[in-house]
């Protein structure tokens, strides 16, 4: 089975491939203090929502990286509506490989993708040095609500130190030099609506396309993960959005 089909099958329908809402994204756009020079590169930028509405607001010069073919495919043909000049450009790339020059971004965002640079502060110390002066990193990532239980654990194959706390991810910035400006958290209904989204994005799927090989995989692994987050997923795992300056 492709690797990326059950990310794009359970985030159809969604512009944002993460559990924050519209408007928790928006509070933090507010706070950007860009002028329409400005350049900015989105790590894992999925369906390129976040530079998409950056560009629109800001004018910025903006860079989405990613690796799923079909978000890339849908970021571009939401740029060629809403973005009348080419502001915008979206590359198939595994982030690990980019070559930034120093100091030449305003902002760098990674939402959900820290753990392809080897989790949140290691993602920081990379994407730093990326950044002017003066300029942002806003990064979104899980992090523990309370200690997670052996069997959670071992029921996604996961390990206790791929989360800290929202204290710990908030005093990572200062820990590497960057001040932090803002931070939130979604509340259980922004994970709720999210979960069952991908479970009935997924079951809708398996049912209209019965002769699918794949369909009984994709199923075994939704149902799993539903019942993973029933049980221990929604009192344990949070989300938070968090804006640093350098």
């Amino acid at each position: 089975m492709d690797s990326f089909k059950y990310t794009v099958i359970s985030h159809e329908g969604m512009r944002y491939c993460n559990p924050l809402s519209s408007e928790k994204i928006e509070t933090v756009l507010d706070l950007l203090n860009f002028v329409n020079t400005a350049r900015v590169l989105d790590l894992a930028s999925g369906k390129g929502e976040l530079l998409l509405r950056l560009v629109e607001r800001y004018g910025a010069e903006a860079l989405g990286v990613d690796l799923a073919s079909p978000f890339i495919a849908e970021a571009q043909a939401q740029a060629s509506t809403r973005i009348p000049h080419k502001k915008v450009t979206f590359l198939e790339q595994d982030v690990t490989t980019l070559q930034i020059e120093p100091e030449s971004l305003d902002l760098v965002s990674c939402l959900g993708g820290c753990h392809i640079l080897g989790g949140f502060q290691p993602t920081l110390q990379q994407v730093k040095s990326w950044v002017k002066p003066g300029g942002y990193i806003l990064l979104g990532d899980g992090y523990w609500k309370q200690e997670p239980q052996p069997e959670y654990l071992a029921a996604f194959g996961g390990s206790r130190d791929e989360c800290m706390t929202h204290a710990q991810n908030v005093t990572t910035g200062p820990a590497e030099g960057l001040v932090p400006l803002y931070a939130c958290v979604c509340n259980d209904d922004e994970w709720d609506r999210y979960e069952w989204l991908h479970l009935r994005n997924m079951e809708l799927y398996a049912r209209k396309h019965s002769e699918d090989p794949d369909v009984p995989e994709l199923l075994k692994r939704i149902r799993a993960w539903r019942d993973t987050y029933v049980r221990w997923g929604r009192d344990t795992l949070g989300f938070g959005l968090y804006l640093f300056q350098k």
